[in-house]
């Protein structure tokens, strides 16, 4: 294994640290005036959209796709140290770069499992950053973790499909440039396989039926600039057959397609976040006093920077591993380090983030620093894309299975 940066990944690395220094810095002050002068919450401020044209001008543009036809081309070895920089800004870079959840994982299902007219209506304004997506699978009612679970129907009626269920946690549903749904529900509720009960369906967001009930907050916030997360009420919501994504019974397979490159996504911007936690650490200590001296020179305040330094070091090596083997052997072959980052990551930069909170005091927990929505954010991702216990199971399991 070979971590060495390639040129193409340093020439990608050089221009968006330049971007993040020149641009995505200094635009979130902005950001936050603009919002609170917008008419309503979710419309995208004006800087956004500056952010986006200038970065695909820079050619920063849907980086995370490695089908080079829809995408920058990259291995997920090449992606991993410009997602880590996109997570120091989390709420504006993966925006500015196209690179959002849950677009990402839309775009990707589009690209790999769409048919033709699907690609164009829906993936390719999605590839121009015209238009966002959501994803609806999480259901208030059952334990979602476990997809088969899930009981919301589609059901067949000559050339359509009916949807009735209530979803909610929907990123992004609240951005009004959110034209798109797929939704997880069941064409086949008593099948005998429970992996084939599932289907995807796209279902416009404008289809009667479809309502967008209300804004969900997470840590009382309602993350504006991500499109919020919403519950949505599918009510006989009527669509076209040919609105089906790949086949019937296809939905949990095209899950777990959609959720390996989501799963080391998020953790490779996770350690972005905890390095922007360790910077603001290293600055408060250096500029503050108490007790007749610095921060900087107390003991417990060495403690925590150096074993965030050594945490940091050892997430990047797992999720660069995790990546390789991604490329190399697939998703599949990577299963055990994608499960590992998964329990790992959030985890660890929760508590360094929670380190970096406790050291500037009340200034943590206020609209003043990033770190209260940090720590927002990477605690959430212990409960997305799975919680860390079913993963725990799952890893158990497998290493259990040798001596078994």
């Amino acid at each position: 294994m070979d971590f060495a940066f390639d040129a193409r990944t340093e020439e990608l690395r050089a221009k968006l640290l330049a971007f993040m220094d020149e641009h995505v810095y200094p635009a979130e002050a902005v950001a936050e005036e603009q919002r609170a002068e917008l008419a309503s919450p979710w419309d995208t401020p004006a800087v956004v959209e500056e952010l986006k044209a200038e970065a695909r001008r820079q050619g920063l543009w849907n980086l995370f796709l490695p089908d080079a036809e829809y995408g920058a081309g990259l291995t997920n070895l090449q992606y991993a140290p410009l997602a880590e920089i996109t997570g120091r800004s989390p709420q504006l870079a993966p925006t500015a770069l196209n690179c959002a959840a849950p677009d990402t994982g839309n775009m990707e299902v589009l690209s790999q499992f769409g048919d033709e007219q699907q690609r164009k209506q829906w993936l390719e304004p999605l590839l121009a950053g015209e238009i966002r997506s959501a994803f609806a699978m999480t259901e208030p009612e059952v334990a979602s973790s476990d997809a088969t679970n899930i009981t919301t129907l589609i059901e067949r009626d000559g050339d359509e499909y009916v949807i009735t269920g209530r979803k909610w946690y929907i990123s992004g549903a609240m951005n009004p440039d959110c034209k798109i749904f797929i939704v997880m529900g069941k064409t086949d509720p008593d099948g005998d396989d429970i992996r084939r009960q599932q289907s995807m369906v796209l279902v416009p967001r404008d289809t009667p039926g479809v309502t967008i009930k209300r804004a969900m907050q997470v840590f009382g916030y309602e993350d504006h600039y991500h499109g919020g997360h919403a519950e949505v009420i599918f009510d006989n919501a009527r669509v076209p057959v040919t609105n089906l994504i790949g086949e019937e019974g296809g939905g949990f397979a095209i899950a777990q397609a959609r959720l390996g490159p989501g799963r080391i996504h998020h953790c490779m911007r996770l350690i972005g976040m905890a390095e922007r936690a360790i910077e603001l650490m290293c600055r408060r200590a250096a500029s503050r006093t108490a007790f007749g001296k610095a921060l900087a020179q107390q003991g417990v305040v060495h403690n925590w920077i150096a074993d965030a330094r050594v945490t940091v070091e050892q997430l990047r090596l797992l999720v660069l591993k995790t990546a390789w083997l991604m490329d190399t052997v697939g998703n599949r072959g990577a299963h055990t380090e994608i499960q590992a980052i998964k329990i790992a990551t959030p985890r660890a930069v929760v508590d360094i983030i929670d380190r970096a909170i406790q050291l500037h005091g009340a200034g943590g927990v206020s609209q003043d620093f990033p770190l209260a929505e940090l720590y927002a954010g990477a605690r959430t991702l212990m409960i997305a894309d799975g919680p860390d216990e079913v993963h725990q199971r799952s890893l158990a399991r497998r290493e259990l299975k040798k001596y078994l």
